[in-house]
């Protein structure tokens, strides 16, 4: 389905169960509240094969701000810091993506569903608390401008699972001097799937159970697709 904005996964998640009446619905990867696009549920015994659907690369369209630090790298955080912003060029955004392509080490955000001791980062970061966070290796393949209008940077990223694209914004930001966080999310691909063939989640819960049937691949259909 074609996630809309402002809700979690888990609303979604919820809202699917609650609608067909159905004992097991999952998802192939979480997107942050603030994101929309492609999020593909696994229903009954298709749960499965969460691992197999969240492990495809994934390709995301998006909005950075420059000149503004957040507590969540993205809008949705508390704002920490207003910075100067006129004086970055293009050029100088372009080095800073060209530096975060290939290999990385990122460093979760603490507003994160990551757990540590069994506990989400997002409600440690609730109470005030900073931990320590192990970081994770990830690869980006493409990270580039589409639209230049500073302070707003239009941009296209693809990259493995798990690759949190507020923080590549974060860091780049950093790396300016000027600070910057995520002001939109669109992820448009994942693994084979193409949110193009997605339909948006009203759409879905006007559906019947036979309707919603007629949508569903069955396991056969997903592994000739993965």
């Amino acid at each position: 389905m074609d996630k809309p904005v402002g809700c979690t996964s888990h609303d979604i998640v919820n809202a699917i169960r609650r609608k067909f009446r159905l004992q097991k619905v999952g998802h192939g990867g979480t997107l942050d509240p603030n994101a929309t696009g492609l999020l593909v549920l696994l229903l009954g015994k298709g749960t499965k094969l969460s691992d197999q659907v969240m492990g495809g690369d994934k390709t995301y369209t998006g909005v950075i701000r420059l000149g503004v630090v957040t507590s969540s790298q993205d809008c949705d955080g508390e704002l920490l810091e207003e910075n100067p912003w006129e004086h970055i060029t293009r050029e100088q955004v372009e080095a800073g993506m060209k530096v975060l392509t290939g290999d990385l080490f990122q460093t979760p955000p603490m507003v994160s569903a990551v757990k540590v001791g069994g506990i989400p980062l997002y409600k440690l970061a609730r109470k005030g608390q900073e931990i320590e966070r192990k970081k994770r290796f990830v690869h980006v393949y493409r990270f580039v401008i589409t639209e230049w209008q500073p302070p707003l940077v239009y941009f296209e990223v693809i990259s493995t699972k798990g690759t949190y694209v507020r923080t590549l914004a974060h860091d780049m930001g950093a790396a300016l001097g000027c600070g910057a966080s995520l002001d939109a999310l669109r992820r448009t691909h994942s693994g084979s799937f193409d949110v193009q063939d997605a339909m948006p989640f009203e759409d879905v819960l006007s559906l019947t159970l036979a309707q919603l049937n007629q949508r569903v691949l069955l396991y056969a259909q997903f592994a000739m697709r993965v």
